[in-house]
């Protein structure tokens, strides 16, 4: 039998992924940790008015190609590096997968777990960030994404919190009933919160403060997404031969 089988075997799994979500949180924490001691600098002496720590503004292109050329190239490193953490995170879902429709979500606890672990990470080593209200620079693909960290670590519970509920009514052999419908109101609720993350790239791009970041935006993104997802819980199980 396989250790990893059985009726509870995917929590087992889900505690697997979710080991390796925070060991892999621990070292993108560590990477940034790197990185800050590298810009750090450079930003405290554009933007000396700022406090110490602050990632905003942020450092434009032509302000890292003026300090040194060599910066262009590991801003593409650390763009390629952002990829290669999505395409480990997917595949760790996808090996701890037993069942169709698991990869989804063992990949939203792989993701949330990572998320959260990071910030954890951070706050032991550097003390960053100073509370869930302190800005962050949260992605860059295709443009930065900029927020508080409380709004992405609301993202990641609701993540991982999804993926154990999927993954528990599969194994109890009530997979989620979600329809087209579902699916689209999910993915635009998920629009929705990045749009509220990267409304303001222009401004940011060309090194200027953001504005105030839009909770009602977020909110909205995240409740759509929310209540979709209940509605797809609250629909009855339908058997492969249509019997409820």
């Amino acid at each position: 039998m396989d250790v990893m089988g059985g009726h509870q075997g995917w929590v087992r799994r889900a505690l697997v992924v979710a080991l390796f979500a925070v060991a892999f949180g621990y070292v993108e924490a560590s990477v940034v940790v790197y990185l800050r001691v590298v810009y750090d600098p450079l930003r405290a002496s554009l933007h000396p008015e700022q406090p110490e720590g602050s990632l905003l503004p942020l450092i434009t292109l032509d302000e890292l190609n003026e300090a040194d050329p060599d910066h262009a190239r590991r801003l593409g490193i650390e763009l390629g590096r952002e990829l290669a953490t999505l395409v480990m995170l997917a595949t760790v879902a996808a090996l701890a997968s037993r069942r169709r429709g698991e990869w989804i979500a063992m990949f939203l606890i792989a993701f949330g777990t990572w998320d959260i672990a990071y910030y954890a990470g951070l706050k032991a080593m550097i003390g960053f960030p100073a509370s869930l209200l302190t800005w962050d620079i949260l992605f860059l693909i295709p443009v930065p994404w900029l927020g508080p960290v409380l709004a992405p670590v609301l993202v990641a519970l609701t993540m991982t919190v999804a993926g154990a509920v999927v993954l528990a009514r599969t194994a109890r052999g009530r997979p989620l009933q979600a329809t087209a419908w579902h699916w689209c109101a999910v993915l635009a609720g998920a629009a929705i919160i990045v749009f509220s993350f990267t409304r303001d790239y222009a401004l940011t791009m060309a090194g200027k403060m953001p504005e105030r970041f839009s909770w009602l935006v977020f909110g909205a993104g995240l409740l759509l997404a929310l209540l979709a997802f209940v509605h797809a819980l609250r629909r009855p199980v339908v058997a492969p031969d249509g019997a409820a």
